[in-house]
């Protein structure tokens, strides 16, 4: 892994990628979607404040567990404009997505029980198939594969 001088307090992209371990792309897609950000140089070109490192790697962890990045951006807009994130804020905001995340174990846990229902009928009714019909709630209400939208008649003239 190249290393940059501390004197140096901006970083190419490439730069950023080489030593954050994130693709050029990636790092482009982060900063559209807010998570990082950059300045131009009279060249046109990105610099990035060395507390990027953190943000990326900050990002990154998220994602490994799970976080959606819209959730990951509205933890970063908590913090003070360019401050790094911190061991205190991972902590704070880990602990904040453990409920989250552990209710999306309990869906996962529950889908791959049934799953092999669903490979054993291959059916999907929408009468009998805790994945397409979870805890039967269109059985009682109609029968077939498909929800159809439920029309209203058209009120009579008079009615209002």
């Amino acid at each position: 892994m190249p290393q940059i001088p501390e004197k140096i307090h901006e970083l190419t992209v490439g730069q950023l990628s080489a030593r954050s371990g994130a693709a050029v792309s990636a790092l482009h897609f982060y900063e559209a979607k807010g998570l990082i950000s950059s300045r131009r140089t009279s060249g046109n070109q990105r610099r990035y404040g060395r507390d990027t490192l953190r943000r990326v790697a900050f990002v990154r962890a998220a994602q490994r567990v799970g976080i959606p990045l819209a959730t990951i951006r509205e933890a970063l807009a908590q913090l003070p404009e360019e401050r790094t994130p911190t061991h205190e804020d991972w902590a704070r905001l880990s602990a904040a997505w453990r409920a989250e995340l552990d209710e999306r174990i309990k869906q996962l846990g529950r889908l791959r029980d049934h799953l092999t229902d669903c490979i054993g009928c291959g059916c999907l009714s929408l009468e009998t198939c805790v994945l397409s019909n979870p805890d039967d709630a269109f059985g009682d209400r109609m029968a077939g594969s498909r929800l159809l939208p439920v029309r209203r008649p058209a009120p009579e003239h008079g009615e209002e």
